[in-house]
């Protein structure tokens, strides 16, 4: 899961409720100040994260011209939803895309609209734009950050499973506790600042235990559909940090060739570029925005 580097929004960004065709999401939102913005970003965020772990994002975006709106998809942390498995469907969520994007596009006008997705959201966007009629598409670019073609990982898929068959049995406290014990004992845990820890606790809580499932279980079973996205007329982005636990770089640089899409790689970064280094993150952006609708 994404850890935010912060959470104090800085002066530039709020905290928002998007109201769209298929209900409410919370979201941060942010504007560059004292002048237009010259296009808009949707930032969606994947399995077990939030709106926050795009925080570090919105002032460099922001200071580059962008609109910015990072949202909390359905059952994850305050945007919520029924506490139940067939609600978190693939279908449900690109729909959700599709309304969100419905919503942001009558804000934005004339100005384009760039979508980046972080892993799980990777299958939500591309499913979105194969779902998507009419022409042109409703964006302007699709940035695919920290995703793979198809399931994730021999060692995620068996984390997954686990998770899969705690969630019947175990409370999410108690799931997170055994989390906490598992990462001790093999020297993955890390320690956090106090807020952050805090956070990440209560924003695990928040989950609906049915989104879980969901999306733990379409992790581990999601078909290769590349050569589908690769047919839209979309600029398209693979982003990656320089390692990855969920999908190997080599194998985001090979989905890269098969969209005809530039692979950028933030040096420095794991699973998560948007958190470990926005600087350069926000960088690859910017300029992949400004020459995608040059």
């Amino acid at each position: 899961m994404s850890t935010p580097p912060f959470l104090t929004l800085p002066a530039c960004a709020r905290s928002v409720r998007l109201r769209t065709a298929r209900g409410e999401f919370a979201a941060l939102h942010a504007v560059p100040e004292g002048r237009p913005a010259t296009a808009f970003a949707l930032l969606v965020p994947g399995f077990t994260g939030s709106k926050e772990d795009f925080v570090a994002l919105l002032e460099p975006l922001a200071e580059d011209g962008f609109e910015v709106l990072a949202i909390d998809q359905r059952g994850q942390y305050e945007t919520g939803g029924p506490d139940e498995v067939a609600a978190y469907a693939l279908e449900e969520f690109s729909l959700d895309l599709l309304a969100v994007t419905a919503e942001l596009r009558e804000r934005a006008a004339a100005r384009p609209l760039h979508l980046v997705a972080h892993s799980f959201a990777g299958y939500v966007a591309r499913d979105a734009v194969l779902r998507a009629t009419g022409a042109p598409l409703p964006w302007a670019s699709l940035t695919l950050l920290s995703t793979g073609p198809a399931a994730i990982g021999r060692g995620e898929t068996e984390r997954a499973k686990l998770l899969l068959a705690a969630l019947p049995a175990m409370t999410l406290e108690e799931i997170w506790q055994a989390m906490q014990e598992m990462d001790e004992a093999s020297g993955a845990k890390v320690r956090l600042e106090p807020d952050i820890a805090d956070f990440m606790h209560r924003r695990w809580l928040a989950n609906v235990p049915g989104a879980l499932a969901a999306m733990a279980q379409q992790l581990i079973s999601e078909p290769d559909r590349v050569d589908e996205l690769a047919k839209t007329a979309l600029p398209k982005l693979v982003l990656s940090g320089e390692t990855d636990y969920a999908w190997p770089v080599e194998l985001q640089a090979q989905m890269a060739l098969r969209l005809s899409a530039e692979h950028i790689v933030v040096p420095g970064a794991g699973h998560s570029p948007n958190a470990e280094r926005p600087a350069g993150t926000a960088v690859s952006l910017s300029a992949f925005w400004t020459n995608a609708v040059a």
